[in-house]
């Protein structure tokens, strides 16, 4: 499977600033002009009672893909949940850490600790979205998973199925930031979620909207025969990388 680009978070000065600050206004732009707005203010608050809600269904160690500042990995963390977090955002993952969460900066398609041992993935916030290609994202979501593993994912609120190219704008009569370069992103509601997701052989195991979101929950395919014990153990904390300082993963155990 080749991984599509990685979107440039790192490199959107309005991203992290607007991270640091907590508050917007954030857009990806299209190159056509059209502007969605990012709710920046509500992903640099703590966990609503919508998050809650999605929360309270996980299974097993979480698995926080594009976890931004950390607002989901942090109350798992409260709960005394096993959670680890990913994004590309050096100032994302600082944060994270910074509430008291585990994570990692990397993409998705890297190599993550406990590949195919992860009870629960999350693609939350319009993650369903990252490298543009949501066939690719799900086929790797699905290698993350153990057997009969759940992603809860996030969809638009509308019927929607579409890829663009965009880029991070703090304002909507801005083009864009000197060196910034559009990248892919895609939107889907919860229709063509559900169809990519079914050729990812992920099945449905529950869909809802509330307070103006909309969530599908996933489950991976059963193993068809018993695993190789040393495959199929769960993943632990002591599984995940070591730090030597609050920026720089080193090397996994």
């Amino acid at each position: 499977m080749s991984a599509p680009p990685a979107a440039p978070w790192a490199s959107a000065d309005p991203y992290s600033t607007a991270l640091r600050t907590g508050r917007g206004p954030l857009f990806l732009r299209r190159t056509d002009g059209w502007l969605l707005p990012l709710e920046v203010e509500r992903w640099c608050a703590r966990a609503d009672t919508v998050d809650r809600r999605v929360l309270d269904r996980c299974e097993g160690a979480v698995l926080d893909v594009g976890c931004g500042p950390g607002r989901l990995v942090a109350e798992l963390a409260a709960r005394g949940r096993a959670a680890l977090g990913v994004d590309v955002s050096e100032t994302a993952v600082a944060q994270t850490r910074g509430l008291g969460g585990q994570a990692l900066c990397r993409s998705v398609f890297d190599p993550l600790p406990g590949e195919g041992r992860w009870g629960t993935v999350l693609l939350m916030d319009g993650n369903i979205g990252i490298g543009g290609d949501p066939h690719t994202l799900l086929a790797r979501v699905a290698q993350l998973l153990t057997p009969g593993g759940l992603l809860m994912a996030e969809a638009a609120p509308v019927d929607v199925d579409e890829r663009a190219s965009v880029q991070v704008t703090d304002s909507p009569g801005h083009l864009g930031h000197p060196g910034d370069h559009p990248f892919p992103w895609a939107r889907l509601g919860l229709p063509a979620l559900l169809r990519y997701a079914a050729g990812a052989g992920l099945r449905p195991a529950g869909q809802w909207s509330v307070g103006g979101r909309s969530f599908a929950a996933l489950r991976s395919r059963t193993a068809s025969s018993t695993p190789d014990p040393a495959n199929n153990a769960a993943v632990t904390s002591s599984q995940w990388p070591r730090y030597t300082s609050a920026e720089r993963p080193v090397a996994d155990r």
